[in-house]
């Protein structure tokens, strides 16, 4: 069943007044108007896992899609597998260092970031803020907080030419714990 689980994040919703997306018309649209099973959600930030065997590239297009024509907003959504999102949580490139879960954030991302924008994050004096960037992933740490953060500016979806969506280390571990049937 594990290989079937897919994760939805879906950015910039319920924050403030804006893109508000009850939890409940979440889970009737992935499940009526989508067809997907086993649907849960965590938190009010847009958060979803269910079972399906679409490919992620599909239901990123599929949710965002149904998200616009039942609820007129156009959100951004990524989508990883239950495997995917176990190995980011294995990796956990800056484990060592973040040792505040809320200040620890995996990006994830719906494409290949830019190379050449990889490589200026990379380089980037942030200290004592860290970064990995694996893949689809950019692990930040944000060691004074992320509403001031250097980094945290410099991992948009323009910078490295794909949508973008964090997600703090509680959160992250929370929805492979929910993947797993949790």
């Amino acid at each position: 069943m594990a290989d079937d689980r897919r994760i939805a994040l879906l950015r910039g919703i319920n924050l403030g007044s804006t893109n508000r997306i009850a939890m409940a018309d979440l889970r009737a649209l992935l499940s009526e108007d989508l067809g997907l099973a086993d649907v849960r959600t965590l938190l009010q930030s847009g958060n979803a896992v269910f079972t399906s065997d679409a490919a992620p590239a599909a239901l990123e297009r599929d949710v965002a899609d149904a998200i616009a024509a039942r609820l007129g907003l156009e959100v951004p959504v990524v989508v990883r597998t239950r495997d995917e999102l176990a190995a980011v949580v294995a990796l956990n490139p800056l484990g060592d260092v973040a040792d505040e879960p809320k200040r620890y954030q995996v990006s994830f991302l719906a494409g290949d970031p830019d190379p050449e924008a990889v490589a200026a994050l990379e380089a980037a004096d942030l200290a004592p803020e860290r970064v990995a960037v694996h893949g689809r992933e950019v692990y930040a740490w944000h060691a004074d907080g992320i509403q001031r953060s250097p980094l945290a500016r410099l991992i948009t979806d323009k910078r490295l030419g794909t949508v973008a969506t964090a997600r703090n280390w509680n959160t992250v571990t929370k929805l492979l714990e929910l993947a797993d049937g949790g």
